[in-house]
C-alpha cells in the first residue's frame, strides 16, 4: 500500500494537523490499513471538564470522530477524503482528565460509503464511550486547503453549493410543513394528524 492521501500527508510532515486534533492532543499509536484498524490517543485536559468534573460529552464525541475517521482515511488514496455523515456515541462511565486511548476499525467499506465503529478508553483500560458512524468517501476539489496548496483539507466536491444557481430547497418547495417542529409532507399525514376533521 502507498502511503499517500490526506492521512499520510499529516503523518509524514507533508501536511500540517488538523487543528481540532491538536486540540484533542491527538496521536497515532498503532494503524494497520490493511485490516482497516487504529488506536489512537488523546490528552482530555481540564478545559475539557463539564460542572460535574468529567469530560463533557461532546468531547469524548470528538475522540471518537477522530479515531474512527483516520481508521478509514487511512485506507484511502490520494485525492479522496471521507466526511463522517453519522456517529452515534454510546457515554458508559465518567472520563476524567489524561491519556485517553481511541480504538477504530472499518467494519465494512464499500465504494462510496463505509461503516465504523470504536471505543474510547481511560487510562485503566476501562471503556468509557463506544460509537458507531458512517462516511461518505468523496473526491477532493484540487486547490488549497487549510494547511496550504495542494494539502489535505480542500473541501469534499459534494459540500461545494452554488446557492445563487440552486438555492437550497425549503418547506414550500417541497409541499411540505412543520408540524410539532419536524417537516413532514401533508400528504403523507392522515386527515385526523394534521387537524383535519372529515
Amino acid at each position: 500500500m502507498t502511503r499517500e492521501g490526506p492521512f499520510w500527508d499529516v503523518m509524514e510532515g507533508r501536511a500540517a494537523p488538523p487543528p481540532a486534533a491538536t486540540l484533542l492532543g491527538w496521536e497515532l499509536v498503532a494503524i494497520d490499513p490493511e485490516a482497516g484498524t487504529i488506536e489512537v490517543a488523546f490528552i482530555a485536559s481540564e478545559q475539557f471538564l463539564n460542572p460535574v468534573g468529567a469530560i463533557q460529552g461532546g468531547f469524548l464525541a470528538a475522540m471518537l470522530d477522530d479515531t474512527l475517521g483516520p481508521a478509514l482515511v487511512a485506507t484511502l488514496g490520494p485525492g479522496l477524503f471521507a466526511p463522517t455523515t453519522d456517529l452515534h456515541v454510546q457515554f458508559l462511565r465518567p472520563a476524567r482528565p489524561g491519556r485517553l486511548t481511541g480504538r477504530g476499525r472499518v467494519v465494512r467499506r464499500g465504494r462510496e460509503v463505509a461503516f465504523l465503529a470504536g471505543e474510547l478508553l481511560d487510562d485503566s483500560g476501562q471503556v468509557v464511550a463506544t460509537a458507531v458512524a458512517t462516511a461518505q468517501i468523496r473526491a477532493m476539489l484540487p486547490g488549497p486547503g487549510p494547511s496550504g496548496p495542494g494539502q489535505a483539507g480542500g473541501l469534499p466536491a459534494a459540500a461545494v453549493h452554488d446557492l445563487a444557481e440552486r438555492p437550497p430547497v425549503g418547506l414550500a418547495d417541497r409541499g411540505q410543513r412543520a408540524v410539532g417542529g419536524v417537516a413532514e409532507r401533508d400528504e403523507q399525514r392522515p386527515a385526523a394528524v394534521l387537524g383535519e376533521t372529515e
